[in-house]
């Protein structure tokens, strides 16, 4: 009987354990679409890129960035897709099998209204973000952003 209770309890402590650790790893990315350019005065960074924003101007030299579209993506099982849009572009991001601990292995495609303007394979890290550098827009350049959080 105490044989038994003691099995029982490990298994709950397992049922339990197992939980958390597949809660825990189900993890986030924040997606972006930025337009970067240098104006007199430059608003204050959004929030989602102030951990990024020393870097983002020192590689790409402007003062002010501004998120124009974006989207939030609990990965799960890590084949999931989806797309961060604004009024003119949209990024569309399609995780794919493969993915492991240390980063996702991602399909993007841009797109300027209907036009595909880039599609490219590539890896996100868990340990930092992929910036790329997209097309020009007005006095601006075009940024595409994912994190994972």
């Amino acid at each position: 009987m105490q044989r038994r209770s003691i099995l029982l309890l490990a298994l709950w402590l397992a049922l339990i354990l197992g939980e958390a650790v597949s809660a825990t790893a189900s993890q986030t990315v924040w997606s972006g679409l930025v337009i970067a350019n240098n104006v007199a005065q430059p608003e204050p960074v959004p929030q989602e890129l102030t951990r990024m924003e020393g870097t983002l101007k020192e590689l790409f030299g402007y003062n002010q960035f501004k998120v124009i579209g974006q989207s939030r993506k609990a990965l799960v099982t890590g084949s999931e897709d989806w797309m961060a849009q604004s009024k003119y572009f949209s990024l569309h991001v399609d995780s794919k099998e493969g993915s492991d601990k240390t980063g996702y292995l991602l399909n993007l495609k841009l797109f300027q209204e209907k036009s595909l303007l880039l599609e490219t394979d590539a890896k996100l890290s868990k340990a930092s973000p992929l910036v790329i550098k997209g097309p020009q827009v007005g006095d601006g350049q075009l940024l595409l952003l994912l994190v994972v959080q």
